[in-house]
């Protein structure tokens, strides 16, 4: 048969069976994502049916999935945002760092991997799913609760965070020396506060040259915009994801809106084919031998995200009620995490952290929605048994007014 032919039925059956994956998870009301990697892990080496002629063009696609995941990122907040967040919720982004990163890199450390190894594996362990949690916000009614500004404020922090974390990685994981890995560094942050500043104070400006009522213009010139900037941004040995993330922020209003519109459709698409490509290289037999790691890890994580929740919230006088509500909300981690696997498994650093972060997501973007369900009433039941009192309002009050701010746009 014809390798053309053969690249069509393969990428065709690829894209008809995420989409059934996609409405299968949607009528049980979860994430796709578990069940995206899953298949990645049929297809792939070890697999039931490995893939030969379209492997190429689903890591292309890949890519590409990366850079419209960070793209939609930026475009959700806009500079004044993140300037506002930094400024006023640091201290729960330190604290988030500190109490999630570390068990990443205590257990890489453990399992005899090197610091480089722990640098990756303390982030996959710290970046939380801005996507999952967005859904589990909505499908859970809760984007009006008091609590809610601070999820997404520590989802923020975190997402800024990786304009930083995202270039050191990538001079760790290229093998660069303390100069040049502090000369990326240094363009990197130069790059964003650049970005964040023009965007500040020349948004308006940049939006009303890209802005067009034309949809089909406007998504090209956004889509082709972002490209080209990735591509400059990787040829700098920065990130192309970081690239794509400045993009989204220095955009904004009407053109914001617009293009996350046009956009989400085809941020779906690929982000579902990234997932899929990361499965791809994970063989299913060496994930049994870090399950327990895995297992673990997700253990001591959740933990730590909810605290780190719990204190944000208490922080912001929300009541202990809604501080466990934020805690539990936090704990699912997804494409971010993959994100950060995924680069360090393209660099060849250590063969068993790409199965041991499958596994890893896998356990938490399944548990995550159950613990933004639970935490609350749990931790409630816990107290009351031990003779103590879960004081606050109930949810009910627990409530923005209708004429507060809006919380920050946050898709899945």
């Amino acid at each position: 048969m014809h390798s053309s032919a053969v690249f069509l039925i393969e990428f065709g059956a690829i894209i008809l069976g995420l989409g059934l994956l996609g409405r299968m998870a949607g009528r049980l009301k979860f994430s796709p994502i578990p069940l995206y990697l899953l298949a990645g892990l049929a297809f792939g080496e070890g697999g039931l049916l490995p893939l030969g002629a379209s492997e190429e063009f689903v890591a292309i696609g890949a890519e590409i999935g990366v850079i419209l995941l960070l793209l939609m990122l930026g475009l959700e907040y806009t500079a004044t945002d993140l300037v506002t967040n930094l400024k006023t919720q640091y201290p729960a982004g330190l604290v988030d760092g500190a109490l999630n990163a570390l068990p990443g890199a205590a257990m890489a450390f453990l399992l005899g991997w090197g610091p480089v190894a722990a640098v990756v594996l303390a982030g996959v362990t710290w970046i939380s799913s801005s996507g999952v949690i967005a859904k589990v916000l909505g499908d859970l009614g809760r984007l009006g609760n008091r609590e809610t500004p601070v999820v997404l404020s520590i989802l923020v922090l975190e997402d800024l965070a990786m304009a930083v974390y995202l270039p050191i990685v990538t001079a760790l994981l290229a093998g660069a020396g303390l100069a040049a890995g502090s000369a990326t560094l240094a363009i990197a942050l130069g790059v964003a506060g650049l970005v964040l500043f023009v965007a500040v104070r020349y948004g308006r400006l940049i939006s009303r040259f890209v802005s067009s009522d034309d949809p089909e213009k406007l998504l090209l010139v956004v889509l082709g915009l972002t490209l080209l900037v990735a591509g400059i941004a990787q040829q700098l040995q920065v990130s192309a994801a970081v690239g794509a993330f400045l993009v989204g922020i220095a955009l904004s209003g009407e053109v914001a809106e617009g293009a996350h519109h046009l956009l989400s459709p085809l941020r779906d698409l690929f982000a579902a084919v990234f997932f899929v490509f990361f499965g791809l290289h994970t063989d299913p037999a060496s994930i049994p031998p870090v399950l327990l790691p895995a297992l673990a890890l997700a253990v001591v994580t959740a933990g730590t995200k909810i605290a780190t929740g719990y204190w944000a919230a208490r922080r912001n006088g929300i009541s202990p009620k809604g501080a466990w509500r934020a805690g539990g909300t936090l704990v699912a981690r997804g494409e971010f995490s993959i994100v950060i696997a995924g680069l360090a498994v393209s660099a060849g650093i250590e063969p068993s952290l790409g199965p041991l972060a499958t596994a890893y997501v896998l356990i938490l973007v399944v548990v995550g929605p159950l613990t933004a369900r639970y935490t609350e009433p749990v931790a409630g039941w816990v107290i009351a048994r031990r003779g103590g009192r879960d004081g606050g309002p109930g949810p009910e009050l627990e409530r923005l007014p209708v004429a507060g701010p809006e919380p920050v746009r946050h898709e899945s």
